[in-house]
């Protein structure tokens, strides 16, 4: 099943290479004057530039070419060579035919399915997550689906951050505080039964215990040295460490899956640092072995630049001079680790943009152990959410906002729109509120997703939670709008028929009915779901217009109300995919 937009690229390909002149030539474009046409293309021009003649005459055997083609109403050329191209109803009625029938509306799976690894989310053990974390799992989790729903056989990973320096600094912390949990832990065989000691040892004790330890790290050189013997001690398998650290690492899970759940994001894996501690002594050993490691200052390193950088680009830091392994050491044993047991052909890494540099040395690492192939690690890089002032969003008092308190406040939000829309009114309690989670967290998501992932954007809860606009909650009102008027006509005995285009609402929707697949490809391609977010609120607003132009329920006659009904249920399903592509999920009422 071919889009229209691609059929007309083959045949314009071809028509072009029917010239002697090459078939890139060819690429169709939505057109820029929807008034004039629905698709144009500008190769002529392009051939023209190139030297191959001038730009109408080459024009003019193209669209004399096209104009035979059955999909095509006319073919015209415009200005010094544009060829615009208007549809025939015939065309875009067989091909919502298709789309009503493929449960996928239209969308292609890729030719060559590969392994993919998406690294998101990556939560800390021993911190709630705060806002922060929220644009790699809303991006992550998006790109996630739709590698997912073109094909690829994906996984995702939260990639715990539990292993490494801040480790040491909570045991230190912890032991300074409890002089009990202090002596357990220093034990050399710890009875088990003493763990529930641990249990006095909250999330909210940590989060409150490891600012001050950092802060303290950074200016009591006493108080950083044995932090960083403790992360040793850790790493070496200390019995009283091993399992305080196992205490840490349960309890931050419990909170984060919750919170991540209430937005929809869900991982396949929840491996973290400490699963591949293993292997680094071993891969120490290999690198070594390679003749990659090297002895600078009793630290070990791998020297990664090339005689052609335009930049200074650092080595990878693999055992400090106190003997323990970095982040980037795990991040190096975990690309080992995840080509033994999953071997992806490209594992994308969705990492705030500030850790580029991190992950250049990472990767070029990784290449030269050969632990991956060139070209199979991806850095996607995104900007930050800001607040009104510009800046990175926080509370009303300056501190770093809390996810969970996040959640909470859109979905208050959320509740108080509906409310004042006189929304939800007749809902059940338990389903009113179900409702407000679901359109809290699509203002949130949308809002983000709405943009590319590489820019930074300001969250705006007022506006961004509106039923009107760009915005999530519009979304959502429209696919619960299409809902009540498929579940009417069903009360009324009005079924869906076969589909005949021909108002130019109904045309209008059937073309954007048929650039789903193309959005998908080009989001595929770009790792950019703000491109899947555009054409669901292309397809909302289309669909808006069909709606006050061409009467449903309300038709001329039986077979143009079963058209138009058939035209609803596809635009309902290829919208619920679009939004669950993204992460959102749709109430049935509202």
């Amino acid at each position: 099943m071919t889009d229209l937009r691609s059929g007309l690229g083959e045949a314009a390909a071809a028509a072009f290479a029917a010239l002697g002149l090459p078939g890139e030539f060819g690429r169709i474009t939505a057109s820029d004057r929807p008034d004039l046409a629905d698709f144009q293309c500008n190769g002529a021009l392009a051939a023209a530039k190139a030297g191959h003649g001038d730009p109408r005459q080459i024009g003019r055997a193209v669209a004399d070419a096209l104009a035979g083609h059955p999909s095509v109403k006319s073919a015209e050329i415009a200005g010094p060579g544009f060829i615009n191209l208007r549809v025939g109803e015939a065309a875009l009625s067989a091909r919502m035919a298709e789309l009503a029938a493929d449960p996928r509306r239209g969308a292609a799976k890729v030719a060559r399915a590969r392994r993919v690894i998406v690294d998101y989310g990556g939560p800390n053990v021993a911190k709630e997550m705060h806002v922060g974390h929220l644009r790699a799992s809303i991006i992550g989790e998006a790109i996630k689906r739709l590698f997912r729903f073109r094909g690829d056989e994906v996984q995702g990973d939260a990639h715990f951050g539990d292993w490494g320096f801040q480790m040491g600094l909570l045991i230190v912390a912890c032991a300074d505080e409890d002089p009990e949990i202090a002596a357990l832990v220093e034990k050399s065989a710890p009875d088990p039964t003493d763990e529930a000691m641990f249990d006095r040892i909250g999330l909210a004790d940590l989060d409150r215990l490891y600012p001050a330890a950092a802060a303290r790290a950074k200016t009591d050189p006493d108080y950083r040295d044995r932090a960083r013997r403790a992360t040793a001690a850790l790493q070496a398998g200390k019995p009283g460490y091993r399992l305080l650290w196992a205490h840490f690492a349960r309890v931050t899970r419990e909170a984060l899956a919750r919170d991540f759940h209430s937005l929809g994001i869900d991982f396949d894996l929840w491996r973290g640092e400490s699963d591949v501690d293993p292997l680094i002594e071993p891969m120490v050993a290999e690198l070594d072995a390679k003749g990659l490691l090297i002895d600078d200052a009793g630290a070990r390193i791998v020297r990664v630049a090339k005689n052609d950088d335009k930049r200074p680009v650092p080595p990878l830091l693999v055992i400090s001079s106190e003997g323990s392994a970095m982040y980037g050491t795990t991040d190096l044993a975990t690309i080992l680790d995840r080509r033994r047991f999953f071997d992806p052909d490209l594992s994308l890494y969705v990492v705030d943009q500030r850790q580029a540099d991190h992950f250049e040395t990472v990767f070029r690492a990784a290449y030269l152990a050969g632990y991956a192939a060139p070209g199979a690690l991806e850095h996607i890089g995104f900007g930050t959410m800001n607040g009104p002032d510009g800046k990175p969003f926080k509370t009303r008092a300056g501190g770093v906002l809390k996810l969970r308190d996040l959640i909470e406040m859109v979905t208050a939000k959320a509740r108080e729109r509906l409310q004042a829309a006189d929304l939800g009114s007749e809902l059940p309690p338990a389903e009113f509120e179900e409702t407000a989670l679901r359109v809290g967290v699509a203002a949130l998501k949308f809002a983000d997703l709405i943009n590319y992932r590489g820019t930074s954007y300001v969250f705006d809860l007022d506006r961004f939670s509106s039923f009107e606009g760009k915005t999530g909650p519009y979304l959502l009102y429209q696919a619960v709008r299409v809902k009540s008027l498929l579940r009417k006509a069903s009360d009324e005995g009005a079924a869906a028929g076969p589909i005949a285009v021909g108002a130019e609402a109904e045309r209008d929707l059937a073309l954007t009915l048929d650039a789903f697949d193309h959005a998908l490809v080009e989001a595929y391609e770009r790792r950019a779901p703000n491109l899947i977010a555009d054409h669901a609120f292309r397809l909302a607003q289309v669909f808006a217009r069909f709606y006050a132009a061409c009467p449903v329920l309300a038709a001329p006659d039986a077979s143009t109300r079963a058209s138009r009904l058939t035209l609803a249920s596809v635009t309902l399903g290829q919208l619920e995919l679009s939004l669950d592509l993204l992460g959102i999920a749709t109430p049935e009422r509202m």
